[in-house]
């Protein structure tokens, strides 16, 4: 039986709302992968202090682009660069509509002169994925979902990131010398006892580190190895609990909400998007409800993409980012809470992290939205991740968190349902310094 489109869905509920607001919604877990191995504040600490292995081969998406029109179909429906993009070279991948609203980003990698890897969360997959097919470009196109919805079978690739101030020293050990100066979101061909695979400088929690990525016939052999050599750079296995809470601190957004659910010329798309695919199950939920989803869309620029935005080739939804690229509302920050609010609204929670929708305001005025909440253990502190009105965006602004839950549809979206208000001062995203400053260079 064919499952319900995206479209039918929003149809039947009478609105985009009523099929995405879920109050109290759970955070979404990292399959296979254990919640904590040593427990999440140690581990949060380990990229701080010593060295850190995230497992990253599970919760992700993959879709390989594969054909001689795979970089056309990729030049026309996002705002990136694509002059000198080199073999090995990775991008964050920034697909807009036509009105200028991110689908979601993504992490694009180009294998070979004709096929790229797109990873990340699957909404960018399935606006590459249909506008290929509907378009009629020359191109092959392979999914493979994260491990908690494939059918059978492992993970076609492994993922591996080591990142801390030890990592660097680890992969000295782990490969007998030092790996070639490689540049920020470049990789190069590594090798360890005859198998070969790549190392990119990236990391997620905006310290220095590397990802290696192979096939995963060799994921055992290469995680093993990478274990035994960082047992003397205090190596600590992440588990899924630490790893979510990590892009607070470095600035990534990571659940935007895709911008397709009310354009009539994307009718065809929510028609071909199932009700099950990430834009119809993502929920939002928290303080901020509004009737109309396009409340909740959000800016490329907003999001601290403007880098990575391109003007040098025509594009869908280019037009629009020529018209904001100087003049965009929002500004992204990190909260941070007053201790005794924060002890007086939380008390001494064991582990916190929420995506939820919650109102910024100053004087009762609605300033901005949070887009993840989170304790950090080795701060002992709440931040939250944010974007708020340019006026208010200046590090040491006072403003409000609203915390709470909004019943949703049908209900005065400016109610009072218990709310708690929180005291918060905004500070600069990256909140982590190093990422803020040294992250990106070499």
């Amino acid at each position: 039986m064919t499952p319900k489109s995206l479209q039918q869905a929003i149809d039947e509920a009478g609105s985009p709302m009523g099929v995405v607001w879920k109050p109290n919604a759970k955070a979404w877990e990292v399959p296979v992968i254990a919640p904590e191995y040593v427990g999440w504040r140690a581990e949060q600490a380990a990229w701080r202090d010593t060295v850190a292995l995230s497992d990253l081969s599970h919760h992700m998406w993959d879709l390989w682009i594969e054909g001689p029109d795979a970089l056309r179909l990729l030049k026309d429906y996002s705002a990136n660069n694509y002059e000198n993009f080199v073999i090995g070279q990775a991008k964050q991948f920034v697909p807009v509509t036509a009105n200028g609203d991110i689908i979601t980003d993504g992490i694009l990698m180009r294998d070979s002169e004709e096929r790229f890897n797109l990873s990340g969360v699957p909404a960018s997959q399935s606006w590459v994925r249909y506008q290929g097919e509907k378009g009629g470009y020359d191109v092959e196109m392979r999914v493979d979902p994260d491990s908690g919805l494939r059918k059978q079978g492992e993970p076609i690739l492994f993922r591996y990131q080591i990142q801390g101030p030890n990592a660097l020293p680890l992969a000295e050990k782990l490969f007998g010398g030092p790996l070639p100066k490689t540049k920020f979101f470049h990789s190069t061909p590594v090798h360890l006892d005859g198998r070969t695979f790549r190392a990119f400088r990236h990391g997620m929690a905006g310290m220095p580190g590397y990802e290696f990525i192979g096939d995963w016939a060799d994921a055992a052999y290469v995680k093993a190895a990478i274990l035994k050599a960082g047992e003397e750079f205090g190596l600590v296995h992440v588990g899924g609990k630490a790893y979510y809470t990590n892009g607070i601190e470095s600035g990534w957004i990571p659940t935007p909400t895709p911008g397709i659910f009310t354009d009539p010329a994307l009718r065809d798309y929510r028609e071909w998007l199932s009700l099950f695919s990430y834009e119809g199950q993502k929920p939002l939920h928290g303080s901020f409800y509004s009737n109309k989803i396009e409340d909740y869309y959000v800016s490329p620029f907003e999001l601290g993409y403007g880098k990575s935005i391109a003007f040098n080739h025509d594009y869908l939804g280019r037009e629009a980012l020529e018209r904001a690229r100087n003049d965009y509302r929002r500004r992204r920050v990190t909260l941070i809470f007053d201790k005794g609010d924060m002890d007086r609204v939380f008390g001494n929670p064991e582990y916190l992290n929420s995506y939820g929708r919650y109102r910024i305001e100053v004087g009762g005025k609605r300033v901005g939205m949070s887009f993840q909440t989170g304790l950090i253990g080795p701060l002992d502190t709440i931040l939250s991740l944010a974007l708020v009105d340019r006026e208010y965006a200046e590090p040491g602004t006072p403003v409000e968190f609203i915390w709470g839950e909004h019943p949703g549809p049908g209900n005065d979206p400016a109610g009072d349902f218990g709310f708690q208000t929180l005291r918060a001062t905004v500070a600069p995203s990256p909140y982590n310094d190093h990422a803020r400053t040294d992250y990106r260079r070499g």
